[in-house]
């Protein structure tokens, strides 16, 4: 079947992008990290268990992503959100490697059962001895999350967790049957396996500002928690529409949700993600400077408050604008060879340049309820 160029909507996003002044120490320091955790192995292959190259590693650039998402951390902030971000990145490719290729799913579910043995709220908590490299990745991470002022993430961070790695579970569940989620209930479900729900918790991290807690959990509150959840895990699935479901045979994706939830072709489904993270992104800014003022106005925040609600929706907005570029800019995402016109007989992708970098255009997803027009 030949590609078809599909003229694409952008992604957009209305904030630029700012970049944290400590991104030049970044690298090095985590390339030590990922090497002690037995992640990163050297140029000629992973070996001993690594789960990279030292050329895949950089290629992910995720000290861009992490300098991009948060633009106002400290050093020390900074350096801790980076391995979290590099741990969710081993995880994610380990568990793609070891289970979702081969479709292993006893392995997957003992796997992520020890992981939990991991994902301890206790301070203190005694954690196996570790076997792997994400293990060893979290077992460290686990001493350095909760400083005094982070306590209380301590429950919600490690809920999310387990929602994270479970998530994997039920992916790999949804792909060897070829059942493909449905779109009422995808949203809420990449929350969870795009484990956003930390996100509030690397902004809190970064600008050492909160939402009030008298605010914290009413409905414009809500509401714009999970339209920034939202346009993180959706649009992650346009960027990565190519490796999850051509390389990964994934059904978990947008693009596949919508076409086989709505019984659209291909050429339609791919604009209509994108439209849906759009809609998400207007939603998560009508909340921000819309619902979220007159709620402060009513509850009657002081000046103090106020203040941290305006830096901690600041920092939501950056971290936003950070992932944007990394979608559309980083290798992980998009290949460093230009973009080519598509020959007969060839397959293969083709992009669309918007003003944030590359977007990707997907071929068919045939087998997973999306086919392109004949």
């Amino acid at each position: 079947m030949n590609l078809r160029t599909v003229g694409l909507p952008e992604l957009w996003m209305p904030h630029p992008l700012r970049v944290n002044p400590h991104l030049p120490g970044l690298r090095a320091e985590s390339e030590t990290w990922a090497r002690e955790m037995g992640m990163l192995g050297g140029e000629e292959g992973p070996g001993g268990g690594a789960i990279w190259t030292l050329a895949q590693y950089r290629a992910m650039t995720v000290d861009l992503l992490t300098a991009w998402t948060l633009p106002d951390a400290s050093p020390a902030a900074l350096r801790l959100n980076h391995r979290f971000n590099i741990w969710a990145l081993a995880w994610d490719d380990y568990f793609a490697h070891a289970f979702k290729r081969n479709g292993d799913l006893q392995g997957a579910r003992e796997f992520t059962d020890r992981l939990h043995a991991f994902l301890r709220p206790e301070e203190g908590a005694l954690l196996p001895e570790p076997v792997n490299a994400v293990e060893r990745g979290i077992a460290d991470l686990q001493r350095h999350l909760y400083p005094p002022r982070l306590a209380h993430w301590r429950e919600e961070f490690s809920l999310a967790l387990r929602r994270y790695v479970e998530a994997g579970v039920e992916e790999l569940a949804n792909s060897r049957t070829g059942r493909v989620p449905h779109l009422i209930d995808y949203a809420p479900f990449r929350r969870e396996s795009f484990a956003a729900h930390t996100a509030p918790y690397s902004v809190e991290l970064s600008t050492g500002a909160r939402i009030p807690e008298r605010i914290r959990r009413s409905r414009p509150v809500r509401g714009l928690m999970d339209a920034f959840m939202d346009v993180m895990g959706l649009a992650n699935d346009v960027a990565s529409y190519e490796r999850e479901v051509h390389e990964e045979h994934d059904v978990n994706n947008l693009v596949v949700v919508i076409g086989t939830s709505l019984s659209i072709p291909i050429r339609q489904a791919v604009p209509a993600a994108i439209h849906l993270v759009n809609a998400r992104m207007r939603d998560f800014e009508r909340f921000r400077q819309e619902d979220i003022p007159p709620l402060a106005r009513r509850a009657g925040l002081d000046h103090d408050e106020r203040a941290q609600l305006d830096t901690w929706l600041s920092g939501a907005a950056g971290f936003l604008s950070g992932l944007h570029a990394w979608y559309t800019g980083a290798p992980r995402y998009v290949p460093a060879d230009p973009p080519f016109h598509e020959e007969p007989g060839e397959a293969g992708e083709t992009y669309r340049r918007g003003t944030g970098g590359h977007v990707p255009v997907p071929p068919s997803a045939v087998g997973y309820g999306v086919d392109a027009e004949p």
